[in-house]
């Protein structure tokens, strides 16, 4: 099996430890994921869940689904009340029973649902200490157990976090506060990688890399809906329905003559099921039905690629449209596309809220594209693209113009812009 090779870092990680990150939305019928849960926790029949709905909106539903899906694929499970919207229940009385302390120091896995990621941290985590039943979970993780987590449960798998930041946006103009769009995660995962979570359907490729750029991250791994990353120790699996976009920054550099956030140079990799990643070495391991993208079909090109670019593409940050620029740049025969961010909100004036980001990714060496020929055509990996992110101003559009005969208003000058959509769950 080919095993091709990526940037490394140095790593430290303890190799028993098992994150199931899971992107959210998380299907029941996602055999394949929460056959793989159970199976890291022991297997059918000795795998015990401890259940936290802590950041639901609705904790006994919530935890009551996942409980009986765990079952049904032969693990123990048991909801453990401990959430701040669980009706009729004392929290803080919960929080620190040491009989449920107990049960999770017993267990053999931790499963954190979705919700508000906020209200997981500040449960097990008030203003940066630790509580007993956080250090149980800990007790679990470090003896070799699993903690697993879906959305909300997935974000807080880092030791920086995003805690309210829908606003894509907004984050790639400068707006990151600390306990606003940020905060302190639980940090089971290594502190030299970020996850984050409904990646590609939300288009949060535009927060994951200023948020990066500003904490220091190396390494960011943002998993799609109904798919998962199986941590263990140095080892990365991706199962599900999607996938995961691997970013990495190692040699990424910014231009400090621009006012707002910008990247050159940074490097990503599109992972789907069944492909494998090594943190240490930075090896690729393609599932083993793929082949690579004839050299015939993917044309090689420098970093400065002379001729027109192939295709423009008008809102990088929609559902998905961050690999479909990357599968496109495989074949495109300037070897880049360019992609924009252009959400402005009608009425905005100032010129911070009134900027626009320009996507360039581009071939480089090492970039390679591979393929699934006998099944999905969207079962692909795609690695080592290279992307280049660049403020530009968009002008006020001017006052629509009326025909002297005809009082109907014509189209506003300057470019089109796209409305920020509806605040969504996170």
């Amino acid at each position: 099996m080919p095993v091709l090779l990526l940037a490394a870092c140095s790593w430290h990680l303890a190799e028993a430890q098992t994150a199931i990150v899971i992107g959210g939305n998380l299907r029941f019928d996602n055999e394949a994921v929460w056959q793989r849960i159970v199976e890291e926790a022991g297997g059918p029949g000795k795998a015990r869940f401890a259940v936290l709905a802590t950041a639901s909106a609705a904790p006994e539903q919530t935890a009551t689904a996942i409980v009986q899906v765990l079952q049904r694929h032969g693990a123990q499970a048991e909801h453990i009340p401990v959430a701040p919207r669980l009706e009729g229940a004392d929290l803080q009385k919960n929080l620190n029973d040491p009989a449920l302390i107990g049960k999770i120091r017993n267990s053999s896995a931790v499963f954190f649902s979705g919700g508000a990621q906020g209200l997981i941290v500040d449960t097990f985590q008030p203003n940066g200490k630790p509580t007993a039943m956080l250090d149980a979970i800990w007790d679990v993780y470090r003896r070799g157990g699993v903690v697993a987590g879906t959305s909300a449960g997935a974000a807080i798998m880092s030791r920086t976090m995003f805690r309210d930041a829908q606003d894509v946006m907004g984050v790639m103009r400068g707006q990151m506060r600390a306990g606003h769009e940020v905060d302190r995660g639980l940090g089971f995962i290594t502190d030299r990688l970020f996850v984050d979570q409904h990646f590609l359907k939300r288009g949060r490729i535009g927060r994951m890399l200023p948020l990066m750029m500003a904490q220091g991250y190396r390494l960011g791994l943002g998993i799609e809906e109904n798919s998962a990353a199986v941590i263990q120790g140095p080892s990365v699996d991706i199962i599900g329905a999607r996938g995961a976009l691997l970013v990495d920054l190692r040699s990424a550099r910014t231009d400090p003559s621009l006012p707002l956030f910008n990247v050159q140079d940074a490097r990503l990799s599109y992972l789907a099921n069944g492909d494998h990643y090594e943190l240490r070495s930075g090896r690729v391991t393609p599932e083993r039905s793929k082949s690579p993208l004839p050299e015939t079909r993917l044309i090689r090109a420098s970093h400065h690629v002379p001729g027109p670019v192939s295709t423009f593409q008008t809102d990088i940050l929609g559902d998905n449209r961050i690999v479909q620029a990357m599968a496109e740049l495989m074949t495109a025969p300037s070897g880049e596309v360019r992609a924009m961010a252009a959400r402005v909100r009608p009425g905005a004036t100032e010129a911070r809220d009134r900027t626009a980001f320009v996507f360039r990714l581009y071939r480089g060496e090492g970039t390679q594209g591979w393929f699934n020929s006998q099944g999905d055509a969207d079962d692909i990996t795609l690695l080592d693209v290279r992307l280049d992110v660049r403020p530009v101003p968009v002008p006020l559009a001017a006052p629509p113009r009326l025909a002297a005969n005809n009082p109907t208003p014509t189209a506003s000058e300057g470019p089109a812009v796209v409305p920020e959509p509806a605040t969504t769950p996170r």
